[in-house]
């Protein structure tokens, strides 16, 4: 693997973080950082720096200058041999996105996003001041982010990105959904009359991630991703938290050497993404032979079944249940696949499924009912019906004495239990009334 960061040595670890004296300012005492409000009450960093500050910040992150219509802004280009460009199957690809078009498939066609941002809650007074953005080429991932170096150059930068996704119109991001894009969509916006770039689809990964790796992982951060799923380490990097300090800090004065880690963590975002896109496709695309975690598997089951694939749902049920799965797990992945089942005639397997998870617990008093409609409706066993709605109420009523359930899921379960147990109980005794009103008729 080999990928160029940028890199100065005059950044040391944590020392690159402390905030200099020459960011504050004289006349404001403890005055609190971030950007300036301006006349119209919007938050905009403040523009300190000179002609020569901006060269001397683009030799430090090895940076180009650039220009179009709306003026100059900074690039910074980097490329990585890893991850290696990925052939998507479409197949797969459909599952995460049914609607989308067949240019999908095209890795070619694919632009990675991943923004930093001035703050987290949004709004019109959040700057994306870098956006990263990366595609395949010559083998490998090239990078390449845009520094809002001075507000005056936020619509320069936002050109120069509309013009990168006109060549690569598949955007593929990270919780870019609900984050990046809302974000950058705004930024449109405010910009006046620049179009909002036109986006063929967009791939979000953070949703198949969760499903794949949440249940294993309980985070489903993108370096924790690296670590575990990945197998990738990013060694020194910063937190995410200290990013929008970092930058206020740099456009009241402070040294542009400390943005050199928050264009790396950057960096370190979009190689991650190509590389995760490409493992979740393949589980997606050949889960039965790649998948050896049975939680992943059960994650692409649910996948799966979320599109109507119920037959090849099924199968990967069936496979994450005979490896090794936690309790609660394992408890869903047999209540997923009794559903399948039941859903495809296959009573047999159904009702093995139910008798085995009937018991105190959701899942339990829900395999009661599924037996109990089983044998009123399709076995014809009313009195076996009947049998299994009263277990279900015995264990009930053991339960709450037992302050195993709460009174408000008591109440709810007791009432759907005893309203089928009546109606069974009438529908039991019917023949004896039909013949009685017979009797009389005839007398």
């Amino acid at each position: 693997m080999s990928i160029r960061y940028v890199r100065v040595d005059r950044v040391d670890g944590l020392k690159a973080l402390e905030r200099p004296r020459s960011a504050r300012s004289p006349t404001s005492g403890g005055e609190r950082l971030g950007p300036r409000a301006s006349e119209d009450g919007i938050s905009r960093p403040r523009a300190r720096r000179s002609s020569r500050d901006r060269d001397q910040l683009a030799r430090i992150l090895g940076g180009i200058s650039k220009t179009n219509q709306y003026g100059d802004y900074l690039a910074v280009r980097s490329w990585c041999a890893k991850p290696p460009r990925y052939l998507p199957s479409l197949h797969a690809l459909k599952l995460l996105l049914p609607e989308a078009p067949d240019e999908t498939g095209d890795p070619g066609q694919w632009l990675f996003l991943d923004t930093e941002t001035t703050g987290l809650s949004g709004g019109s007074g959040t700057y994306a001041f870098l956006i990263g953005i990366a595609w395949w080429e010559g083998g490998g991932l090239e990078i390449e982010q845009f520094l809002l170096r001075e507000y005056k150059e936020e619509r320069s930068i936002l050109l120069a990105l509309r013009e990168r996704i006109a060549e690569h119109p598949v955007v593929v991001t990270f919780n870019g959904k609900t984050f990046d894009w809302p974000l950058l969509e705004t930024r449109y916006r405010m910009s006046r009359n620049l179009p909002m770039p036109v986006v063929r689809a967009h791939l979000d990964f953070l949703h198949p991630a969760r499903n794949l790796w949440r249940l294993r992982l309980g985070s489903v951060r993108l370096s924790e991703l690296e670590r575990h799923v990945l197998g990738w380490d990013r060694g020194t990097d910063l937190l995410s938290g200290l990013i929008p300090q970092i930058y206020f800090d740099y456009s009241r004065g402070g040294p542009p050497e400390r943005l050199v880690p928050v264009l790396n963590h950057n960096q370190m975002d979009l190689r991650g993404l190509a590389a995760l896109s490409g493992r979740i496709l393949s589980l997606l695309s050949d889960a039965e032979n790649l998948g050896q975690d049975g939680l992943e598997l059960f994650g692409v089951s649910r996948i799966c079944e979320k599109r109507g694939e119920h037959t090849r749902a099924r199968n990967l049920y069936e496979k994450s249940i005979a490896s090794v799965l936690p309790a609660e797990t394992g408890q869903a992945a047999r209540r997923s696949l009794a559903r399948l089942a039941k859903r495809q005639g296959d009573f047999e397997l159904a009702c093995q499924l139910w008798k085995e998870a009937v018991g105190n617990s959701r899942h339990g008093y829900e395999a009661y009912e599924q037996l109990a409609i089983y044998y009123e409706h399709n076995a014809g066993n009313l009195d076996q019906a009947r049998q299994l709605v009263r277990q279900a109420l015995d264990e009930l009523q053991w339960a709450v004495q037992a302050g195993d359930i709460r009174p408000d899921p008591y109440r709810e379960i007791r009432a759907r239990f005893e309203h089928r147990l009546a109606r069974l109980e009438r529908k039991s005794n019917r023949p004896l009334l039909d013949a009685l009103a017979l009797r009389t008729q005839t007398w």
